[in-house]
């Protein structure tokens, strides 16, 4: 069992939570923040707020290199100001160069990896999910894997998501985090 209140004491550093829709990075995000008594902010709820419209609108209006435009400014302010937080970012932060180059530098990256199946579960029933309207979710969802990936793989730290409940994810991601920490301790003392 990992003691929480030495882990608090180890994180020098916002946790910023990547993966593909439906891995649980909100769900995750928001249990992890109660547990480590950090604020919580999903960088597509700040969007939202930032455009007054949704992200859906945002996509059919102004067009994805818009909404990505957007968000590397909004994950931008939102890491400026050094504050420890739990971030959880959209599907497709990570994959912007010099998002992800911000979020290694300034950041703990914790990638949520879901198998194709688990993701088609999580996504099917939500309107929220705007690559995946009026699509095949299962074709679009194994491109998105394909693609993203290799590039999520370059996050700090992966931890597999399963369909279990959020606190044993919760519990993983904590795990992970705290032998993270602890090596990076270790290389720091060599």
């Amino acid at each position: 069992m990992i003691d929480i209140e030495i882990l608090k004491k180890k994180i020098n550093k916002p946790i910023v939570i990547v993966g593909l829709m439906g891995a649980g990075k909100t769900s995750v995000g928001k249990l992890l923040s109660k547990k480590l008594n950090l604020p919580f902010i999903d960088s597509d709820s700040e969007i939202v707020k930032s455009a007054g419209c949704s992200v859906v609108d945002i996509f059919s209006i102004y067009g994805e290199k818009e909404f990505r435009r957007v968000e590397d400014k909004v994950i931008n302010r939102l890491l400026s100001d050094n504050q420890i937080k739990i971030l959880s970012t959209g599907e497709g932060a990570f994959i912007i160069d010099n998002v992800r180059k911000l979020t290694k530098e300034k950041a703990i990256t914790i990638w949520l990896k879901a198998d194709l199946d688990l993701l088609v579960k999580r996504t099917s029933f939500k309107d929220t999910r705007p690559l995946l309207l009026n699509y095949d979710s299962s074709k679009i969802l194994k491109k998105l894997i394909d693609e993203r990936y290799p590039i999520y793989a370059k996050a700090d730290i992966m931890v597999e998501t399963k369909d279990e409940p959020t606190f044993k994810t919760v519990s993983n991601v904590i795990k992970a985090l705290f032998n993270y920490l602890s090596k990076s301790e270790k290389n720091e003392n060599i």
